[in-house]
């Protein structure tokens, strides 16, 4: 934790980068978000289990990057995050410094977005064994199963938006659900309007997601949008072989064809 700190203060002190987004310690031995902007303010990085929230999602905010250059603190959902950030054209290479923190302690600068690629190519992608087992016991339900599943998940939406908040690829400078000439999706939270709202996120993100998980933990009432974003996961490499997040350049799955694909429909 130390090395972690050392570096900001290098940094900021350099004048590298004049913000280093990274993890403080919050409430009832959590962690949250913090944006140091001078080397005495170093002192308040951690880094530890608790630190899951993908902070990559401060990487789109217009107030965050008028702070300057930033040095983000990564997980490797963050890591995965900003290369598909890139992809969609979102960020440039050298737009910002990130630091991995090794189990070790030692801290990992990675400075372009092919060292943030070689880095992510280590990792195990796969959805681990937990996820498929639970996702198997999922797709093993009945159609009518399954839509009494999410029906009752979804009767308790607050239409609060947290899910759409804490997800770093949700970055519309205006959502569907706010325009109302036409309104696609009730205001309301009510069943239609929840299901609509619901089904549509997850569509936007299909092909997108890197399984960060942080639309479930910042979910008010509990509803486990995860395997929703984790079926579509599975959906799309079974069908296309494609995983987001692990390159700064690639095509959307769900906006790309092939001439050769084999399905009559698309020709």
């Amino acid at each position: 934790m130390e090395a972690l700190r050392n570096k900001a203060r290098e940094l900021l002190q350099s004048r590298t980068v004049q913000v280093v987004i990274g993890y403080s310690r919050g409430s009832g031995g959590s962690s949250r978000a913090v944006f140091v902007q001078a080397p005495s303010q170093a002192d308040a990085l951690v880094f530890d289990d608790t630190c899951r929230q993908n902070l990559a999602v401060y990487l789109m905010k217009p107030e965050v990057r008028k702070l300057g250059k930033a040095a983000l603190v990564a997980t490797p959902s963050a890591l995965r995050t900003i290369l598909q950030l890139a992809a969609e054209n979102q960020l440039s290479d050298h737009d910002l410094l990130v630091l991995v923190v090794d189990p070790g302690g030692d801290v990992v600068p990675l400075a372009t977005f092919g060292a943030i690629e070689a880095r992510v190519a280590a990792l195990n992608t796969d959805l681990s064994a937990d996820e498929k087992e639970e996702l198997r016991k999922y797709k093993a339900l009945g159609q009518e199963q399954r839509r009494g599943f999410w029906q009752e998940h979804f009767s308790r939406c607050l239409k609060c938006y947290a899910c759409r908040a804490a997800c770093p690829l949700c970055y519309c400078s205006r959502c569907t659900v706010e325009c109302n000439q036409p309104q696609w999706i009730p205001v309301p939270a009510h069943d239609l309007g929840n299901l609509e709202w619901n089904v549509m996120r997850a569509m936007h993100l299909a092909g997108r997601c890197v399984n960060c998980g942080d639309c479930s933990r910042a979910c008010p009432v509990g509803i486990p949008l995860y395997l929703l974003n984790q079926e579509l996961i599975s959906e799309v490499f079974a069908n296309f072989e494609f995983r987001s997040g692990l390159a700064a350049k690639a095509e959307n799955a769900m906006s790309t064809f092939k001439p050769n694909d084999p399905e009559d429909f698309i020709r």
